[in-house]
């Protein structure tokens, strides 16, 4: 009797477990596309820009690219909105040459205590390096960083958004 209520423990604890996972990939999967479809003023503060509109260029081309087709974006540096998460306030600076994102720094990484400002400043450097290569705020989230890479992203997109990237 003791063994079987043993493993029946065993088995319920699995279980749970199991469950949780799911939701947390489902919670995780939500606040990804959550934070790509949220307006830059829905988020909290509105995201701040200075710079100056880009012209299309008529350059001829015998087949359109993405690039052509896509609206002009302003040249510039554009601040995102500060987005507060459980460990602070996030906020990021895009810069924007050409069309093209050159530069993404941060303005502010969650600061409530040792361990997150630690998590923080590993995180940042993986990010920037991301959004560098994707061009986009469309990256992978930092294992260990989520609330960190949450703000970041949501922030960043608030940037793109103010400079119609």
């Amino acid at each position: 009797m003791r063994f079987r209520a043993m493993t029946l423990a065993a088995l319920a604890s699995v279980s749970v477990v199991g469950v949780g996972w799911q939701l947390g990939a489902q919670l995780t999967a939500s606040q990804q596309t959550l934070a790509t479809s949220v307006p830059a003023a829905a988020i909290g503060t509105a995201a701040t820009a200075t710079g100056t509109a880009a012209t299309p260029s008529a350059a001829p081309s015998a087949a359109p690219t993405a690039a052509a087709a896509a609206p002009a974006a302003a040249s510039g540096t554009f601040d995102g909105s500060v987005v507060h998460t459980r460990f602070g306030p996030v906020q990021v600076s895009v810069t924007i040459a050409n069309g093209t994102i050159t530069e993404v720094m941060a303005l502010q990484l969650t600061n409530d205590g040792g361990r997150s400002v630690m998590i923080s400043n590993q995180a940042a450097p993986i990010l920037r390096s991301e959004v560098l290569a994707a061009q986009s705020a469309q990256v992978q989230n930092v294992s260990g960083a989520t609330y960190t890479t949450g703000g970041y992203l949501t922030s960043l997109q608030a940037a793109l958004d103010a400079a119609q990237f």
